[in-house]
């Protein structure tokens, strides 16, 4: 099987042919929304950071930026710059320059200020979205995907029936020459052994545990417990008792595959191939952005008690594992996985449904947040303080 995409000047295969939007810090994100929105085929990648912050945050902003611009699923890019931001924002502009999509950039305090440099960049966004609304889709390989996973909004039915089929069709991207990302090392706890034990080397085996005790380390640093915060009361109410039994209903996402290694949050595929680790927090704004600065062209997501919202720059396809959030949820929920637990589907049957929804999401169908355009709030994580 293949599917159709936007195939870029670099090699990469997108699902969607977006012109983003990019303020360079949060100072600039109200006019870089102005425009997004005045202008058909645009989104906003929205943060809150890019300035006051210290040089290590500073430099994973301009490389979370980077990475999402960079997107197979962007065909060309805005930045909106206020102009006296932390971000490097001409190291921002050459790395999306040689991906070979077209750019073009506003300066509000070189441009007039925030109502010329709106009208402006309105301008730029037009002919930006006039280049690339020739382009074709074309046919790619299965060996093109990269697809990224998460668990949100979790209940006792996410590890016993969603989870299980996100894991049936990450098994069968991995199999067909794929790439699978998950992350959320926040849900390792209790279950790091589980999966180092299915790590290709004994570095790798490390590695996750390294990335467990450094989330946990940093909780510590303040005085505080992990357990404390997972689960979260939703999880509670939803029938989690401990952080352990969240993880191993949490892990069942990814799959039994071998796991390749462990990226970093702003990373981007490049050679990776198989089933990879992404050390991210598990909320949902900050995974989000790390997933999506792999390039993965969709994501899959398992939740129980009702979790929403997309992406702006990559779709989400919500896979709810609980019959009854399902029926109230229905305009929200993209596939009915909780059929698994009343016993009128199996999970491989629902995996299937969910292996041709994905498929039929990087053809160009749309998720049902994307449909109401509920992937507006995004964010970058960082880990040292505001000064």
């Amino acid at each position: 099987m293949e599917f159709w995409g936007y195939i870029r000047e670099n090699g990469k295969v997108g699902a969607r042919n977006h012109v983003a939007v990019i303020p360079t810090v949060v100072c600039a994100a109200e006019a870089a929304q102005a425009i997004a929105n005045a202008v058909p085929g645009c989104i906003g990648l929205l943060h809150h950071q890019g300035c006051c912050q210290l040089p290590p945050d500073l430099e994973r902003v301009t490389d979370a930026l980077i990475a999402l611009g960079s997107s197979p699923n962007i065909g060309a890019v805005l930045i909106v710059s206020l102009g006296c931001e932390g971000t490097d924002v001409e190291r921002l502009c050459a790395a999306i320059e040689k991906t070979g999509k077209p750019m073009d950039m506003v300066r509000i305090q070189e441009d007039g200020g925030v109502t010329d440099s709106i009208a402006l960049g309105i301008s730029k966004a037009q002919k930006l979205a006039a280049m690339i609304s020739a382009q074709r889709r074309e046919k790619a390989q299965l060996s093109d995907i990269i697809m990224s996973i998460k668990c949100g909004g979790s209940d006792a039915t996410s590890g016993m029936a969603s989870n299980c089929v996100i894991g049936y069709v990450a098994d069968k991207i991995v199999d067909a020459g794929g790439t699978v990302i998950f992350g959320e090392t926040t849900e390792f706890i209790g279950a790091e052994h589980i999966l180092a034990r299915r790590a290709v080397t004994p570095e790798v085996g490390n590695r996750i545990f390294e990335i467990v005790n450094n989330m946990e380390a940093r909780a510590k640093s303040l005085g505080c417990d992990m357990r404390k915060g997972q689960p979260t009361p939703g999880n509670i109410a939803g029938g989690l008792t401990t952080i352990e039994e969240k993880s191993l209903g949490a892990i069942m996402k990814s799959g039994s595959r071998p796991i390749q290694g462990v990226m970093d949050y702003t990373d981007m595929v490049t050679y990776h191939k198989g089933l990879w680790i992404k050390d991210t927090p598990g909320r949902e704004p900050e995974i989000l952005t790390g997933m999506a600065c792999t390039g993965a062209q969709a994501m899959l997501f398992s939740t129980g008690r009702g979790a929403p919202q997309g992406y702006p720059s990559m779709p989400v396809i919500k896979i709810c594992g609980n019959v009854n959030t399902y029926e109230k949820m229905r305009n929200d929920m993209d596939l009915n996985a909780g059929l698994i637990l009343t016993g009128e589907k199996s999970i491989d049957e629902i995996g299937e449904m969910a292996y041709n929804k994905f498929i039929a999401t990087l053809n160009g169908e749309m998720t049902k947040s994307e449909a109401i355009k509920y992937y507006n709030f995004i964010d970058i994580h960082t880990l040292g303080p505001v000064i």
